[in-house]
Protein backbone atom coordinates (compact mmCIF):
# COMPACT_ATOMS: atom_id res chain seq x y z
CA UNK A 1 0.00 0.00 0.00
CA UNK A 2 1.53 3.28 -1.12
CA UNK A 3 -1.39 5.67 -0.66
CA UNK A 4 -4.77 5.37 1.07
CA UNK A 5 -7.91 7.10 -0.18
CA UNK A 6 -11.10 7.47 1.89
CA UNK A 7 -14.41 9.35 1.89
CA UNK A 8 -17.45 9.46 4.21
CA UNK A 9 -15.68 7.17 6.69
CA UNK A 10 -16.12 8.02 10.39
CA UNK A 11 -14.81 11.58 10.92
CA UNK A 12 -13.47 11.85 7.35
CA UNK A 13 -16.13 13.43 5.17
CA UNK A 14 -14.37 14.79 2.10
CA UNK A 15 -12.30 12.57 -0.15
CA UNK A 16 -8.66 12.72 0.85
CA UNK A 17 -5.48 10.72 0.52
CA UNK A 18 -2.69 9.74 2.90
CA UNK A 19 0.78 8.64 1.83
CA UNK A 20 2.11 5.42 3.36
CA UNK A 21 5.78 4.45 3.53
CA UNK A 22 7.85 1.61 5.00
CA UNK A 23 7.52 3.50 8.30
CA UNK A 24 4.37 5.59 8.79
CA UNK A 25 3.74 7.52 12.00
CA UNK A 26 0.23 8.72 12.89
CA UNK A 27 0.24 11.88 15.01
CA UNK A 28 -2.50 14.17 16.31
CA UNK A 29 -4.85 14.91 19.17
CA UNK A 30 -7.07 12.29 20.77
CA UNK A 31 -10.27 11.38 18.90
CA UNK A 32 -9.04 12.56 15.50
CA UNK A 33 -9.51 9.23 13.71
CA UNK A 34 -6.05 7.64 13.95
CA UNK A 35 -7.38 4.30 15.24
CA UNK A 36 -10.23 4.39 12.70
CA UNK A 37 -7.65 4.93 9.97
CA UNK A 38 -5.74 1.82 11.08
CA UNK A 39 -8.98 -0.19 11.15
CA UNK A 40 -9.65 0.91 7.57
CA UNK A 41 -6.17 -0.20 6.48
CA UNK A 42 -6.88 -3.67 7.87
CA UNK A 43 -10.31 -3.73 6.19
CA UNK A 44 -8.78 -2.85 2.81
CA UNK A 45 -6.14 -5.53 3.27
CA UNK A 46 -8.77 -8.14 4.16
CA UNK A 47 -10.93 -7.35 1.12
CA UNK A 48 -8.12 -7.16 -1.43
CA UNK A 49 -5.44 -9.59 -0.27
CA UNK A 50 -7.56 -11.95 1.84
CA UNK A 51 -10.73 -11.86 -0.33
CA UNK A 52 -12.94 -11.67 2.74
CA UNK A 53 -15.62 -9.34 4.06
CA UNK A 54 -13.96 -7.25 6.80
CA UNK A 55 -15.26 -7.26 10.34
CA UNK A 56 -15.18 -3.70 11.68
CA UNK A 57 -15.87 -4.99 15.19
CA UNK A 58 -12.91 -7.39 15.32
CA UNK A 59 -10.39 -6.68 18.06
CA UNK A 60 -8.52 -4.49 18.65
CA UNK A 61 -10.86 -2.17 16.71
CA UNK A 62 -14.58 -2.00 17.46
CA UNK A 63 -16.05 0.68 15.21
CA UNK A 64 -19.64 -0.41 15.78
CA UNK A 65 -22.42 -0.77 13.23
CA UNK A 66 -22.72 0.81 9.79
CA UNK A 67 -24.50 3.86 11.20
CA UNK A 68 -21.57 4.46 13.56
CA UNK A 69 -18.97 3.99 10.81
CA UNK A 70 -20.40 6.04 7.94
CA UNK A 71 -19.88 9.80 8.23
CA UNK A 72 -22.71 11.64 10.01
CA UNK A 73 -22.80 15.42 10.30
CA UNK A 74 -26.00 15.57 12.31
CA UNK A 75 -28.95 17.83 11.71
CA UNK A 76 -29.65 18.56 8.06
CA UNK A 77 -26.26 17.17 7.09
CA UNK A 78 -27.60 13.68 7.59
CA UNK A 79 -25.81 10.38 7.32
CA UNK A 80 -24.10 9.23 4.11
CA UNK A 81 -25.53 6.16 2.38
CA UNK A 82 -22.13 4.63 1.56
CA UNK A 83 -18.48 5.08 2.36
CA UNK A 84 -15.59 4.53 -0.02
CA UNK A 85 -11.93 3.69 0.36
CA UNK A 86 -9.05 2.48 -1.76
CA UNK A 87 -5.29 2.40 -2.18
CA UNK A 88 -2.52 2.59 -4.75
CA UNK A 89 0.17 -0.07 -4.95
CA UNK A 90 2.98 -1.36 -7.14
CA UNK A 91 4.14 -4.92 -7.77
CA UNK A 92 7.69 -6.21 -7.90
CA UNK A 93 9.18 -8.03 -10.87
CA UNK A 94 12.22 -10.08 -9.78
CA UNK A 95 12.88 -7.79 -6.86
CA UNK A 96 12.42 -4.56 -8.81
CA UNK A 97 9.34 -2.38 -8.51
CA UNK A 98 7.58 -1.92 -11.82
CA UNK A 99 6.71 1.56 -13.03
CA UNK A 100 3.00 1.08 -13.64
CA UNK A 101 0.94 1.55 -10.45
CA UNK A 102 -2.28 -0.28 -9.64
CA UNK A 103 -5.31 1.30 -8.03
CA UNK A 104 -7.98 -0.45 -5.98
CA UNK A 105 -11.32 1.04 -4.89
CA UNK A 106 -14.13 -0.37 -2.78
CA UNK A 107 -17.56 0.88 -1.76
CA UNK A 108 -19.33 -0.23 1.42
CA UNK A 109 -23.08 -0.18 1.94
CA UNK A 110 -25.41 -1.09 4.78
CA UNK A 111 -26.72 -4.66 5.01
CA UNK A 112 -28.77 -5.18 8.13
CA UNK A 113 -26.65 -3.28 10.62
CA UNK A 114 -23.17 -3.97 9.23
CA UNK A 115 -21.15 -2.57 6.32
CA UNK A 116 -20.50 -4.94 3.41
CA UNK A 117 -18.59 -4.38 0.17
CA UNK A 118 -20.88 -3.79 -2.81
CA UNK A 119 -18.36 -2.68 -5.45
CA UNK A 120 -14.72 -3.52 -6.17
CA UNK A 121 -12.60 -1.82 -8.82
CA UNK A 122 -9.04 -2.61 -9.97
CA UNK A 123 -7.10 -0.64 -12.59
CA UNK A 124 -3.60 -0.32 -14.01
CA UNK A 125 -2.71 2.22 -16.66
CA UNK A 126 -5.86 2.35 -18.83
CA UNK A 127 -7.12 -1.23 -18.26
CA UNK A 128 -9.67 -1.84 -15.51
CA UNK A 129 -12.19 -4.31 -14.10
CA UNK A 130 -15.21 -3.60 -11.89
CA UNK A 131 -17.06 -6.15 -9.77
CA UNK A 132 -20.49 -5.21 -8.43
CA UNK A 133 -21.29 -7.62 -5.61
CA UNK A 134 -24.92 -6.55 -5.28
CA UNK A 135 -25.71 -7.87 -8.75
CA UNK A 136 -27.35 -11.30 -8.38
CA UNK A 137 -26.51 -12.10 -12.02
CA UNK A 138 -22.94 -11.03 -11.32
CA UNK A 139 -22.20 -8.91 -14.33
CA UNK A 140 -18.57 -7.84 -14.42
CA UNK A 141 -17.61 -4.64 -16.21
CA UNK A 142 -14.19 -4.19 -17.75
CA UNK A 143 -12.65 -1.85 -20.22
CA UNK A 144 -9.73 0.00 -21.79
CA UNK A 145 -9.60 3.78 -21.51
CA UNK A 146 -13.13 5.08 -22.07
CA UNK A 147 -14.42 1.92 -23.75
CA UNK A 148 -16.55 -0.25 -21.48
CA UNK A 149 -17.85 -3.80 -21.77
CA UNK A 150 -19.95 -5.98 -19.50
CA UNK A 151 -20.23 -9.74 -19.29
CA UNK A 152 -22.14 -12.17 -17.12
CA UNK A 153 -20.24 -15.10 -15.63
CA UNK A 154 -21.67 -18.51 -16.42
CA UNK A 155 -21.67 -19.63 -12.75
CA UNK A 156 -22.66 -16.60 -10.63
CA UNK A 157 -23.03 -18.70 -7.48
CA UNK A 158 -19.24 -19.11 -7.28
CA UNK A 159 -18.61 -15.40 -7.03
CA UNK A 160 -21.18 -14.24 -4.50
CA UNK A 161 -20.40 -13.70 -0.83
CA UNK A 162 -20.44 -16.99 1.07
CA UNK A 163 -23.06 -16.80 3.81
CA UNK A 164 -21.01 -18.89 6.24
CA UNK A 165 -17.51 -17.45 6.12
CA UNK A 166 -17.99 -14.17 4.21
CA UNK A 167 -15.50 -15.03 1.49
CA UNK A 168 -15.21 -13.11 -1.76
CA UNK A 169 -13.97 -14.42 -5.06
CA UNK A 170 -10.35 -13.24 -5.52
CA UNK A 171 -9.60 -10.77 -8.28
CA UNK A 172 -7.13 -13.29 -9.68
CA UNK A 173 -10.05 -15.63 -10.45
CA UNK A 174 -12.09 -12.88 -12.14
CA UNK A 175 -9.10 -11.93 -14.26
CA UNK A 176 -8.49 -15.53 -15.24
CA UNK A 177 -12.12 -15.83 -16.35
CA UNK A 178 -11.66 -12.80 -18.58
CA UNK A 179 -8.31 -13.98 -19.89
CA UNK A 180 -8.91 -17.69 -20.47
CA UNK A 181 -10.37 -18.52 -23.89
CA UNK A 182 -12.30 -21.56 -22.62
CA UNK A 183 -13.93 -19.53 -19.84
CA UNK A 184 -14.72 -16.74 -22.27
CA UNK A 185 -16.64 -19.22 -24.40
CA UNK A 186 -18.66 -20.39 -21.35
CA UNK A 187 -19.57 -16.89 -20.26
CA UNK A 188 -21.91 -14.57 -22.08
CA UNK A 189 -20.69 -12.43 -24.94
CA UNK A 190 -19.54 -8.99 -23.78
CA UNK A 191 -22.45 -6.55 -23.83
CA UNK A 192 -21.86 -3.14 -25.35
CA UNK A 193 -21.78 -0.15 -23.01
CA UNK A 194 -21.42 3.51 -23.93
CA UNK A 195 -21.54 2.78 -27.68
CA UNK A 196 -18.31 0.74 -27.48
CA UNK A 197 -17.25 -1.67 -30.18
CA UNK A 198 -16.71 -5.31 -29.29
CA UNK A 199 -13.20 -6.03 -27.93
CA UNK A 200 -10.66 -6.68 -30.66
CA UNK A 201 -7.89 -9.27 -30.51
CA UNK A 202 -5.51 -6.45 -29.58
CA UNK A 203 -7.84 -5.46 -26.73
CA UNK A 204 -7.91 -9.03 -25.41
CA UNK A 205 -4.11 -9.16 -25.50
CA UNK A 206 -3.89 -5.98 -23.41
CA UNK A 207 -6.37 -7.43 -20.92
CA UNK A 208 -4.33 -10.65 -20.80
CA UNK A 209 -1.13 -8.69 -20.06
CA UNK A 210 -2.94 -6.81 -17.30
CA UNK A 211 -4.17 -10.12 -15.85
CA UNK A 212 -0.79 -11.87 -16.13
CA UNK A 213 1.09 -9.06 -14.40
CA UNK A 214 -1.33 -9.03 -11.51
CA UNK A 215 -1.70 -12.80 -11.08
CA UNK A 216 1.95 -13.81 -11.37
CA UNK A 217 3.62 -10.86 -9.64
CA UNK A 218 1.46 -10.79 -6.51
CA UNK A 219 3.78 -11.95 -3.68
CA UNK A 220 2.47 -14.92 -1.70
CA UNK A 221 3.49 -13.24 1.55
CA UNK A 222 0.71 -10.68 1.01
CA UNK A 223 -1.86 -13.43 1.55
CA UNK A 224 -1.05 -13.32 5.28
CA UNK A 225 -3.08 -11.19 7.66
CA UNK A 226 -1.74 -8.02 9.20
CA UNK A 227 -0.76 -7.84 12.85
CA UNK A 228 -2.73 -5.27 14.84
CA UNK A 229 -1.82 -4.55 18.45
CA UNK A 230 -4.05 -3.16 21.18
CA UNK A 231 -3.08 0.10 22.95
CA UNK A 232 -2.84 -1.75 26.29
CA UNK A 233 -1.20 -5.16 26.37
CA UNK A 234 -1.82 -8.11 28.68
CA UNK A 235 -0.81 -8.11 32.35
CA UNK A 236 2.16 -10.28 33.32
CA UNK A 237 1.65 -13.45 35.37
CA UNK A 238 3.98 -15.04 37.90
CA UNK A 239 3.69 -18.43 36.22
CA UNK A 240 2.33 -19.61 32.88
CA UNK A 241 0.83 -22.93 31.86
CA UNK A 242 1.97 -24.24 28.46
CA UNK A 243 -0.60 -23.74 25.70
CA UNK A 244 -0.72 -23.36 21.97
CA UNK A 245 0.32 -19.77 21.15
CA UNK A 246 -2.28 -18.01 18.99
CA UNK A 247 -1.80 -14.37 18.04
CA UNK A 248 -4.01 -11.86 19.83
CA UNK A 249 -3.90 -8.03 19.96
CA UNK A 250 -3.06 -7.87 23.68
CA UNK A 251 -0.08 -10.24 23.46
CA UNK A 252 -1.40 -12.87 25.88
CA UNK A 253 0.27 -15.57 23.79
CA UNK A 254 3.80 -14.09 23.81
CA UNK A 255 5.04 -15.96 26.96
CA UNK A 256 3.85 -19.25 25.41
CA UNK A 257 5.49 -18.36 22.11
CA UNK A 258 8.81 -17.59 23.85
CA UNK A 259 8.62 -20.86 25.79
CA UNK A 260 7.85 -22.89 22.66
CA UNK A 261 10.81 -21.43 20.81
CA UNK A 262 13.05 -21.91 23.85
CA UNK A 263 12.16 -25.59 24.25
CA UNK A 264 11.81 -26.63 20.60
CA UNK A 265 14.35 -24.64 18.56
CA UNK A 266 17.55 -23.61 20.33
CA UNK A 267 19.04 -21.92 17.26
CA UNK A 268 15.96 -19.79 16.73
CA UNK A 269 15.73 -19.08 20.45
CA UNK A 270 19.34 -17.90 20.66
CA UNK A 271 18.79 -15.50 17.74
CA UNK A 272 15.53 -14.15 19.21
CA UNK A 273 17.01 -13.92 22.71
CA UNK A 274 19.99 -11.95 21.37
CA UNK A 275 17.75 -9.52 19.48
CA UNK A 276 15.43 -9.01 22.48
CA UNK A 277 18.37 -8.41 24.81
CA UNK A 278 19.94 -5.94 22.39
CA UNK A 279 16.76 -3.86 22.40
CA UNK A 280 16.35 -4.28 26.18
CA UNK A 281 19.87 -2.92 26.74
CA UNK A 282 19.42 0.01 24.35
CA UNK A 283 16.09 0.89 25.98
CA UNK A 284 17.47 0.46 29.52
CA UNK A 285 14.75 -2.06 30.34
CA UNK A 286 16.70 -5.29 30.87
CA UNK A 287 20.01 -6.91 29.95
CA UNK A 288 18.96 -10.55 29.89
CA UNK A 289 15.73 -12.50 29.32
CA UNK A 290 15.16 -16.19 29.99
CA UNK A 291 12.50 -18.88 30.30
CA UNK A 292 12.61 -20.76 33.63
CA UNK A 293 11.09 -24.23 33.59
CA UNK A 294 9.43 -25.16 36.91
CA UNK A 295 9.41 -28.90 36.28
CA UNK A 296 11.21 -31.58 34.34
CA UNK A 297 8.79 -31.63 31.41
CA UNK A 298 7.82 -29.00 28.84
CA UNK A 299 4.18 -29.52 29.81
CA UNK A 300 4.76 -28.09 33.30
CA UNK A 301 4.42 -24.39 34.27
CA UNK A 302 7.19 -21.91 33.48
CA UNK A 303 8.18 -18.31 34.21
CA UNK A 304 9.54 -15.45 32.12
CA UNK A 305 12.45 -13.79 33.88
CA UNK A 306 14.61 -10.77 33.16
CA UNK A 307 17.82 -9.50 34.66
CA UNK A 308 19.39 -6.04 34.87
CA UNK A 309 23.16 -6.07 35.15
CA UNK A 310 24.96 -4.09 37.85
CA UNK A 311 28.40 -2.50 37.54
CA UNK A 312 30.18 -5.45 39.18
CA UNK A 313 27.73 -8.35 38.96
CA UNK A 314 24.86 -9.50 36.79
CA UNK A 315 22.34 -9.22 39.60
CA UNK A 316 19.43 -11.58 40.35
CA UNK A 317 16.90 -12.97 37.90
CA UNK A 318 13.53 -11.30 38.45
CA UNK A 319 10.08 -12.50 37.48
CA UNK A 320 8.38 -10.49 34.73
CA UNK A 321 5.67 -9.46 37.19
CA UNK A 322 8.24 -8.01 39.62
CA UNK A 323 9.82 -5.48 37.24
CA UNK A 324 8.56 -2.27 35.72
CA UNK A 325 5.27 -2.45 33.81
CA UNK A 326 6.97 -1.05 30.73
CA UNK A 327 8.79 -4.36 30.17
CA UNK A 328 5.64 -6.49 29.98
CA UNK A 329 3.82 -3.86 27.89
CA UNK A 330 6.63 -3.61 25.34
CA UNK A 331 7.62 -7.28 25.14
CA UNK A 332 4.66 -8.40 22.95
CA UNK A 333 5.32 -5.73 20.31
CA UNK A 334 9.09 -6.17 20.23
CA UNK A 335 8.78 -9.97 20.06
CA UNK A 336 6.32 -9.73 17.15
CA UNK A 337 8.64 -7.39 15.28
CA UNK A 338 11.64 -9.68 15.76
CA UNK A 339 10.09 -13.11 15.19
CA UNK A 340 11.10 -14.92 12.00
CA UNK A 341 7.56 -15.36 10.63
CA UNK A 342 6.51 -11.74 11.09
CA UNK A 343 3.64 -10.51 8.85
CA UNK A 344 4.19 -7.93 6.09
CA UNK A 345 2.43 -5.03 7.86
CA UNK A 346 2.15 -4.04 11.52
CA UNK A 347 -0.55 -1.75 12.90
CA UNK A 348 0.71 -0.59 16.29
CA UNK A 349 -1.29 1.52 18.74
CA UNK A 350 0.71 3.59 21.22
CA UNK A 351 3.65 1.21 21.60
CA UNK A 352 5.31 3.68 23.97
CA UNK A 353 2.78 3.10 26.79
CA UNK A 354 4.48 2.93 30.23
CA UNK A 355 7.94 3.59 28.75
CA UNK A 356 10.48 6.14 29.97
CA UNK A 357 11.40 8.77 27.30
CA UNK A 358 14.76 7.12 26.63
CA UNK A 359 13.03 3.78 26.06
CA UNK A 360 10.50 5.47 23.76
CA UNK A 361 13.40 6.80 21.71
CA UNK A 362 14.97 3.32 21.54
CA UNK A 363 11.66 2.03 20.20
CA UNK A 364 11.93 4.60 17.39
CA UNK A 365 15.36 3.24 16.47
CA UNK A 366 14.00 -0.32 16.45
CA UNK A 367 11.23 0.73 14.07
CA UNK A 368 13.85 2.20 11.73
CA UNK A 369 15.75 -1.10 11.79
CA UNK A 370 12.66 -3.24 11.11
CA UNK A 371 10.87 -1.15 8.49
CA UNK A 372 11.63 -1.84 4.84
CA UNK A 373 10.05 -2.77 1.54
CA UNK A 374 8.99 -6.23 2.77
CA UNK A 375 7.88 -5.20 6.26
CA UNK A 376 5.91 -2.02 6.82
CA UNK A 377 4.98 -0.38 10.11
CA UNK A 378 2.04 1.95 10.71
CA UNK A 379 2.39 3.36 14.21
CA UNK A 380 -0.06 5.52 16.14
CA UNK A 381 1.92 7.44 18.74
CA UNK A 382 1.80 10.46 21.04
CA UNK A 383 5.54 10.33 21.72
CA UNK A 384 7.71 13.22 20.57
CA UNK A 385 10.72 11.20 21.77
CA UNK A 386 9.91 8.34 19.39
CA UNK A 387 9.26 10.70 16.48
CA UNK A 388 12.41 12.72 17.06
CA UNK A 389 14.57 9.57 17.27
CA UNK A 390 13.22 8.41 13.91
CA UNK A 391 13.99 11.80 12.38
CA UNK A 392 17.52 11.86 13.83
CA UNK A 393 18.34 8.27 12.82
CA UNK A 394 17.32 9.04 9.23
CA UNK A 395 19.21 12.33 9.26
CA UNK A 396 22.37 10.76 10.70
CA UNK A 397 22.28 7.69 8.37
CA UNK A 398 21.92 5.30 11.32
CA UNK A 399 19.26 3.43 9.35
CA UNK A 400 18.82 2.28 5.77
CA UNK A 401 15.63 4.34 5.62
CA UNK A 402 15.74 7.54 3.56
CA UNK A 403 13.51 10.58 4.11
CA UNK A 404 11.07 9.28 1.48
CA UNK A 405 10.78 6.01 3.44
CA UNK A 406 9.13 7.74 6.40
CA UNK A 407 5.66 9.30 6.26
CA UNK A 408 4.28 11.39 9.11
CA UNK A 409 0.50 11.68 8.95
CA UNK A 410 -0.83 14.53 11.06
CA UNK A 411 -4.55 14.29 11.87
CA UNK A 412 -6.06 17.76 12.36
CA UNK A 413 -9.58 18.37 13.60
CA UNK A 414 -11.48 20.87 11.45
CA UNK A 415 -14.89 21.56 13.00
CA UNK A 416 -16.82 18.26 12.56
CA UNK A 417 -14.34 16.79 10.09
CA UNK A 418 -10.72 15.69 10.24
CA UNK A 419 -8.03 16.43 7.67
CA UNK A 420 -4.98 14.22 7.18
CA UNK A 421 -1.76 16.05 6.33
CA UNK A 422 1.03 13.94 4.78
CA UNK A 423 4.29 15.38 6.08
CA UNK A 424 7.74 14.44 4.83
Amino acid sequence: MDQIKLRNFRCFREEQTARLAPLTLLMGENSTGKTSFMALVRALWDVFYQSRVPDFKEEPYDLGSFDEIVHHRGGRGGRAGTFEAGFDFTLEDRGRTRDEPYHFDITFKKKGTVPVPVRRYLASEDVWIEDRLEDSDHNISFGISNRTWKRQLSDPRRVLIDADDDLLLPFSFLLRRLQNQEDREKDSEPALVQDSDLPTNADWKRIERFSDRFRWMMPRSLNRRLYASAPVRSKPHRTYDPARPTRDPEGDYIPMYLANVHFQNKVQWNALKHALEKFGQEAGLFDEISVKQLGKNESEPFQIQVRKFGSKSKGPQRNLIDVGYGVSQTLPIVTELLRRDAPPIFLLQQPEVHLHPSAQAALGSLFCQIAGQRRRLIVETHSDHLLDRVRMDVRDDKTKLKPKDVSILYFERNDLDVRIHSLR
